[in-house]
């Protein structure tokens, strides 16, 4: 079990490094004001990304909250 809970600490880390590579360095290059249309593309795919794993999750929260009103 605490094998596991490494890996998903490990992967959390993962994707917590790529999150910020995809959205925190194209924020900052556009702050500094070096816009290009590469990072444009970059962070609407990563708020696309991120508006579809909320719409999942409130999905999920409403099924699982009518499956324990059903029981």
């Amino acid at each position: 079990m605490k094998d596991a809970k490494d890996a998903v600490r490990v992967v959390g880390i993962v994707l917590l490094c790529l999150f910020v590579l995809v959205v925190g360095v194209p924020l900052i290059l556009a702050a500094a004001g070096v816009t290009l249309g590469i990072f444009h593309f970059v962070v609407a795919l990563a708020i696309g990304i991120i508006k579809l794993a909320v719409v999942l999750a409130v999905v999920y929260l409403v099924l699982v909250g009518l499956r324990s009103l059903l029981r």
